[in-house]
């Protein structure tokens, strides 16, 4: 992990203001979710998934935030339609003409093969499954000034989240099941390894569970007593819990399986790190996927619209995995803009796309 930018509120970090007076805000990009721990014990939530699946032992970390934004606002990168993923081709069975005298048994037909790894990733019926809709998730009133605050937010992303996912899994021919959700102050010890709260919200594909950082999001909120400050942090909570919960679609549907296999078989380091970002960078347009079906009823309108565009092209990516600022945007704006998965195939853009 190692995530050296300075937390809001620390040495150096002004809040981003827009002329006027209105604040135009910071960021960190990236998400996980749910519930309580105080005193440096986790306390898990509910949604136990029914049939664990395991995946690679290694958690997936989170974008980390960068604090001096320009005073206009970035530029949007065009948007572009998803590009539709080359089906798998299956050769037709070809039936052999029976020979005199005539038996009754059935031609026989070649054994499937088993899909690669770069097959699972590029060509996955995730990008098929079509547009999503919306549940009419609604921010929870309650905020994350308190442990309970933000518990009590985690808890209504799930449930928005549990609700908005099933069907797009299920149409990929995978099946659903609700992640585990836990959050956790101090050390957390998980399947993945032991984690801090000096550290980023992450994924634990092995439990299939996602760990959020209260401390973080109770601290964001608390740090800057402004309340356009108050704005990027519950906008930087969304967007780091819909990134989470898209690292659980793509370890749902195999694609995160399929890509540690391709970053261990990787020559070097700088194969590790494409295939690292290429994974990233589609789990933030997962998530965007979700928070656009439901700008509306959220609402992502007027200071929260604001702060989302500002975030999604303000994050910092020190070694390299996870992306750059331009990059990020423009996955993040793809999901948006698409509301459906098939924008977000990562695995087939140009390195130039996913650097």
């Amino acid at each position: 992990m190692g995530w050296g930018a300075p937390q809001p509120g620390g040495p150096g970090w002004t809040p981003p203001r827009k002329k006027g007076g209105a604040g135009k805000a910071i960021l960190l990009v990236l998400g996980v979710v749910v519930l309580g721990v105080v005193g440096g014990t986790a306390a898990v939530i509910a949604l136990k998934p029914n049939d664990p699946y395991t995946s690679t032992p290694s958690p997936t970390a989170t974008y980390s935030p960068t604090y001096s934004p320009s005073e206009e606002p970035s530029p949007q990168p065009p948007s572009t339609q998803p590009t539709s993923p080359v089906a798998p081709t299956t050769s037709r069975p070809t039936a052999t003409r029976p020979t005199a005298p005539r038996t009754t048994s059935r031609p026989t037909t070649k054994p499937r093969s088993e899909p690669s790894n770069l097959d699972i990733v590029a060509r996955n019926r995730l990008y098929q499954a079509g547009k999503m809709g919306s549940v009419n998730c609604r921010e929870s009133s309650a905020r994350p000034a308190t442990a309970a605050g933000a518990r009590a937010n985690y808890a209504n992303l799930v449930n928005c989240l549990n609700r908005s996912w099933p069907a797009l899994v299920q149409r990929s021919g995978s099946t659903f099941r609700a992640p585990r959700v836990m959050s956790f102050s101090g050390t957390v010890t998980t399947p993945c390894g032991s984690m801090y709260d000096s550290g980023p919200p992450f994924y634990c594909p092995s439990n299939q569970t996602i760990y959020m950082n209260l401390t973080e999001d109770v601290g964001n909120y608390k740090r800057v007593n402004a309340s356009y400050a108050r704005v990027w942090a519950r906008m930087w909570m969304l967007h780091q819990f819909a990134h989470e919960y898209g690292h659980h679609v793509q370890n749902l549907t195999g694609i995160m399986r399929a890509s540690f296999d391709l970053r261990y078989d990787a020559p070097n380091q700088a194969g590790e790190l494409l295939a690292s970002r290429r994974l990233e960078l589609q789990a933030s347009c997962l998530g965007d996927v979700f928070i656009a079906a439901n700008k509306r009823s959220y609402p992502l309108t007027g200071e929260s619209l604001r702060q989302w565009n500002w975030l999604i092209g303000n994050t910092v990516d020190p070694k390299r995995d996870h992306g750059s600022k331009a990059n990020h945007k423009y996955w993040a704006l793809r999901g948006f803009n698409a509301v459906g998965p098939g924008a977000c195939n990562t695995f087939t853009a140009s390195q130039p796309r996913v650097s």
